[in-house]
């Protein structure tokens, strides 16, 4: 059975690999099917299906990567299946754009309170103009300080808990499903027990939530997982009847380690994922119509 990756990331955003170069990994891998799934972006959706014409042997996957916020901690919703040129969707996107973009002014202050002078001029530059999230100031502050590889940069700068940190203000998770399914997508939950305590409960506590606004699939197979986590997130699909996605969550240089399709090596997100997803795609595309 050949393999599928549902989760990759391009210059759209924060990935270091073009659209069309998504693709063309995807099919030297031999994967059935490549989706692009950009955060709080559809930009390189255009580029990345013309590509997948070359490859009819793959199927590309319209995506999206949208944050949101539930009790206090980011839930990814990832959208498979979208139409990219949805208007609602669209007027979505440009709402997360505009909070991004604020908070990213808030990130050149406190970094600069911190020690760390970054210009958003600086930032833009490395993100080619296209969405920019704290890898792109990773990026400069790893060549302007001296630091030795980008997560020593998010541990000391970025993530949660250091000087430079800011929060986004982020959509509740409901309101990009709904948004998903409007485009006639299939939202999944994506990396639900990624670096989280006490796995189990805290994915049956969200997902008794947004389930029921409407989640059709969970990411049961992910680069970082290991079997443990796989078998969670199948047997907590199967109790709120959900289907299963996964994907590698390929970045390129900005992931080091992680390859389209088989994320460090070990990754296997099989083909036969693909029918139920898309049998629910079908659903939302024609209550979209």
């Amino acid at each position: 059975m050949k393999k599928i990756d549902l989760h990759m990331h391009s210059t759209a955003s924060d990935g270091t690999f073009s659209p069309s170069a998504i693709v063309a990994m995807g099919a030297a891998a031999e994967l059935a099917a490549v989706a692009l799934t950009d955060h709080d972006t559809t930009d390189g959706i255009d580029e990345f299906m013309d590509a997948g014409k070359a490859h009819p042997e793959m199927l590309t996957i319209p995506g999206i990567e949208i944050s949101t916020l539930f009790d206090g901690r980011e839930v990814h919703i990832i959208g498979l299946f979208i139409d990219h040129h949805n208007p609602g969707l669209i007027e979505f996107i440009k709402r997360i754009q505009g909070q991004r973009h604020d908070r990213n002014l808030k990130l050149v202050e406190k970094l600069g309170q911190a020690g760390y002078s970054v210009s958003l001029d600086e930032v833009t530059a490395v993100s080619g103009g296209k969405i920019i999230g704290r890898p792109h100031f990773a990026q400069v502050i790893k060549e302007k300080y001296a630091f030795n590889t980008l997560q020593d940069v998010f541990e000391n700068c970025l993530k949660r808990g250091t000087p430079g940190f800011h929060p986004r203000i982020l959509p509740q998770p409901a309101e990009a499903i709904n948004a998903i399914h409007a485009a006639g997508g299939v939202a999944a939950w994506a990396h639900p027990v990624y670096r989280n305590q006490n796995e189990r409960s805290w994915v049956r506590r969200v997902l008794r939530k947004i389930a029921p606004e409407g989640l059709d699939a969970v990411e049961a197979y992910y680069s970082k997982f290991d079997a443990g986590q796989t078998r969670i997130m199948t047997e907590l699909a199967k109790e709120f009847n959900l289907a299963l996605s996964g994907g590698s969550d390929f970045h390129g240089e900005n992931s080091p380690g992680v390859m389209p399709g088989i994320g460090f090596g070990g990754l296997e997100v099989p083909e036969n994922l693909l029918p139920p997803l898309l049998e629910i795609a079908k659903k939302y595309i024609l209550r979209s119509c």
